[in-house]
Formats: C-alpha cells, sequence, structure tokens
C-alpha cells in the first residue's frame, strides 16, 4: 500500500492546495473564493465555480449577523448536521430546523403541503431577520421568497442552494429577483451538504 496523508489538517490544505490548482487562471475575490472553494471541496465539483452566486455585501452581512448572535434556520437536519454548531455558539447563534415538529407536520397534514413550507413559515414567524439556509426543499425557498416579498421576512442571508429537478432551478432564479443578501447556485445542482459548507466557510473567516 502507498503512504498516503493521515493527519486530516493535513489533507484539508492539501485537498485547497489541489482545488486552487485545478481552478488555474479562475480566480474570486478572497471571501468569495474561500465559499467556492469550500464548496468544491464538500463536492468534488468544479462546476461549483461557475454556477455559485454571491450577491454584493452578502458575506459581510452574514458575518455580522452570526457576530450579532443571529439564529440559522435550515430546511433540513442534515444541513443542520452539517454546520459548526460549537463554532456557532462561540457567537450565541443556533441552528434550529422546525420540520419535524409536531405542529408543523399537522400544519402540514391539515393544508396538503410540505412541511418545509410550514417550517419556513415557524421560522421567519420567529426571527424574521435570521439567517435562512435551504439546501434541499424548492417549496421552502419559494416560501421564503413569498414571506420575503409580503414584507415579513427580512433575512441577514438566505442560502438558497435547494438540489433536484422540480422547482430547484426556477426557486433560485427567483431570488435572483429580491434584495436580500443571498448566496445561491444556479440550476439542479446544490444540496444540504453545499448548504452546510457555505455556512461553514463564513464561519471559518471570522477570528
Amino acid at each position: 500500500m502507498q503512504n498516503y496523508i493521515k493527519n486530516p489538517y493535513e489533507i484539508e490544505k492539501r485537498s485547497f492546495e489541489i482545488i486552487t490548482e485545478e481552478l488555474g487562471e479562475k480566480t474570486f475575490p478572497e471571501d468569495i473564493g474561500k465559499v467556492v472553494k469550500r464548496v468544491i471541496h464538500t463536492t468534488a465539483d468544479f462546476q461549483f465555480a461557475d454556477i455559485t452566486i454571491i450577491n454584493e455585501g452578502a458575506i459581510d452581512r452574514a458575518k455580522k449577523a452570526i457576530l450579532d448572535g443571529k439564529n440559522i434556520y435550515t430546511d433540513t437536519k442534515m444541513a443542520l448536521s452539517g454546520i459548526n454548531k460549537r463554532r456557532l455558539a462561540e457567537y450565541g447563534g443556533k441552528v434550529l430546523n422546525f420540520v419535524s415538529d409536531d405542529d408543523v407536520a399537522k400544519k402540514a397534514k391539515e393544508e396538503g403541503i410540505t412541511r418545509s413550507i410550514v417550517a419556513m413559515r415557524k421560522a421567519v414567524e420567529e426571527n424574521p431577520d435570521g439567517i435562512f439556509v435551504i439546501g434541499n426543499a424548492p417549496t421552502a425557498l419559494f416560501e421564503l421568497i413569498k414571506q420575503i416579498n409580503e414584507g415579513k421576512a427580512r433575512p441577514s442571508l438566505v442560502v438558497g442552494v435547494p438540489v433536484g429537478f422540480v422547482g430547484a432551478a426556477e426557486s433560485k432564479e427567483e431570488l435572483l429577483k429580491v434584495d436580500v443578501p443571498y448566496i445561491l447556485t444556479r440550476g439542479r445542482k446544490g444540496g444540504s451538504n453545499v448548504a452546510a459548507a457555505i455556512i461553514n466557510a463564513i464561519l471559518y473567516m471570522i477570528d
């Protein structure tokens, strides 16, 4: 068996070196580059360098929100699991997900809609200017956009990276039209792991 790197820090360091090398002449402003490279590190998919869109000021506003102790609301338990909760807690914030709450399940069944929609409504009611992280459910992103357009939500950041074939690309195109800080991936690609990677990249930028 050939020698291989065993130290986790060295593995990550070398991974990012390889990503930078393979990106070649494709470069980004420093903070944006950290987000894009961590997504590529998570997925091993260099297409994210072309489809990741970050609007002006989004990262700085996200950092401020984290430092102010804002909570993060996710559309899935998987995204919640992937976010560095210990690091977030250092600034007073928590990661929350309401999809499995009994009241959410009951309301979704009564209205014949997804639990992701109801969970997003509950998150907005609890904290309209929180950080919203959507990596799986386009219905959650559509609902959040509706809440923003109605003046009920004023997100500090929206991470909109739902994955899939029904509504995922369309929901992200709608997010592009909204005047809020956002980070999104155009098209079908995304996922809870991508959503968590984006938040972690921002957390790791804060000293």
